[in-house]
């Protein structure tokens, strides 16, 4: 068997993992892309146009990560780390992966779903008494003919699968149009650096953008997720992820912050012109801890560990011979659960898209038609504000990591990605 010997990251991936307490932990295997039924010639193709645009100075630089039955078998490296600094990218780039932190924190909070402590329909106000009494903004005309923002009370209370499948109500300021958004923009939420506990109790004094359980509405739902994870666990959300997916998973990188001067070197910088991705909304700087874990958009990590983080839940929801998601699980969390039949309709801005619906923190493909993407249905999905994306096909057995950090082009190569992956797919 001829493995595949393109580059350093694949040669980093059939190294066993030197932390102490990972060292049972072994990376993924590699295989040639023919061998999985790719083509090398077609996914350099994609390869090649990542370093045309980096050469043309569209973007800094990018890892694409492609794996198939079960082995990686794409693991490329493109342009620069920092541009500015004119550091080559590295396989192990650090990068801010921003709403790619949902499924994570989902998949977290599962693991006390099947633990017995937390249940979907629980209503959240069991854990955070701040969320007990809420109201709904409701827009009227004024005197004047402008809209004047009026609350009526919530008709049913939010729940863990709300915040799970953004239906509670719940939104962001820093995109779209409305009241209820600039409230939230005006409320500064995020001033003097608060706790997650703060940040909850903040959030819980505005008014709801739509009724709780009606509509898909993009939204601060998982960081408030976050939240509850931590009282239902008694301990700070990283504490609880690290302990529970991070370390036993391998995903060593794979933090809210980077304050080890050993990893800032790391850090996958944007271009200097392109860090905005919404109103008042610019890349954090990582290497700066503050109290907040933002379990919707915190976290930062790298190709490698996010692929393992994959690879578990393509496997049914194990690796490496350890289980941390039950199968059936893992078929929930990827099933529609926002959808006509739920009674929920999409918000004005459904960035699932048309042909998808949405999980327990996943975009699921609904059926092979309708999206303009070359996928199988039950395909599921998500992306970071920063350029991050990453897909998971069941059917076709591949999943993809593509660590970017552009959040002008973000869409742009999620759709390139795919249609030149699934190119790449010969049998």
């Amino acid at each position: 068997m001829k493995f595949l010997k393109r580059t350093l990251c694949i040669a980093a991936l059939a190294l066993t993992l030197t932390t102490p307490l990972l060292a049972a932990a072994q990376s993924l295997p590699t295989a040639s892309p023919e061998r999985v039924g790719l083509s090398t010639e077609r996914l350099q193709m994609l390869t090649d146009v990542l370093k045309a645009d980096v050469a043309a100075g569209k973007i800094p630089g990018a890892v694409l990560l492609v794996a198939r039955q079960g082995k990686v078998a794409w693991f490329e490296p493109v342009g620069k780390l920092d541009a500015a600094a004119g550091t080559p990218m590295q396989c192990d780039g650090i990068f801010r992966i921003y709403s790619m932190s949902k499924p994570i924190t989902s998949v977290a909070a599962m693991m006390l779903v099947e633990d017995g402590r937390l249940k979907l329909d629980d209503p959240i106000s069991m854990y955070l008494p701040e969320y007990a009494s809420m109201t709904v903004g409701v827009e009227k005309p004024g005197a004047d003919g402008k809209p004047l923002l009026e609350t009526v009370p919530a008709r049913r209370p939010i729940t863990v699968q709300d915040l799970m499948r953004h239906t509670s109500g719940l939104t962001y300021g820093f995109f779209g149009p409305g009241l209820v958004k600039q409230a939230y923009n005006a409320a500064g939420l995020g001033a003097n650096d608060p706790t997650n506990a703060e940040f909850s109790q903040r959030l819980a004094k505005l008014p709801l953008a739509y009724q709780p359980g009606t509509t898909w509405d993009y939204s601060q739902s998982t960081d408030i997720l976050g939240r509850v994870i931590e009282v239902v666990s008694g301990q700070s959300l990283y504490q609880f992820e690290k302990a529970r997916l991070f370390d036993p998973l391998g995903m060593k990188d794979t933090t809210y912050y980077v304050p080890e001067p050993a990893r800032q070197p790391r850090i996958a910088e944007p271009l200097p012109t392109d860090r905005s991705f919404g109103v008042g909304a610019d890349l954090n700087d990582p290497r700066i801890v503050r109290k907040l874990e933002s379990g919707g958009g915190g976290l930062v990590s790298t190709a490698g560990d996010y692929a393992r983080f994959l690879q578990m839940l393509l496997s049914g929801g194990s690796l490496d011979g350890k289980r941390y998601l039950g199968p059936r699980t893992i078929a929930l969390m990827t099933a529609d659960h926002s959808n006509a039949g739920a009674g929920i309709v999409p918000g004005p801005l459904y960035l699932p898209g048309a042909g998808y619906g949405f999980g327990l923190g996943f975009a699921v493909r609904r059926n092979d038609g309708e999206a303009p993407y070359p996928s199988a249905g039950g395909e599921y999905n998500w992306g970071g504000a920063g350029g991050t994306y990453m897909w998971v096909d069941p059917k076709n057995e591949l999943f993809v990591v593509l660590m970017l950090q552009s959040p002008k082009y973000r869409t742009h190569y999620r759709t390139l990605t795919r249609d030149m992956i699934y190119a790449a797919v010969i049998k």
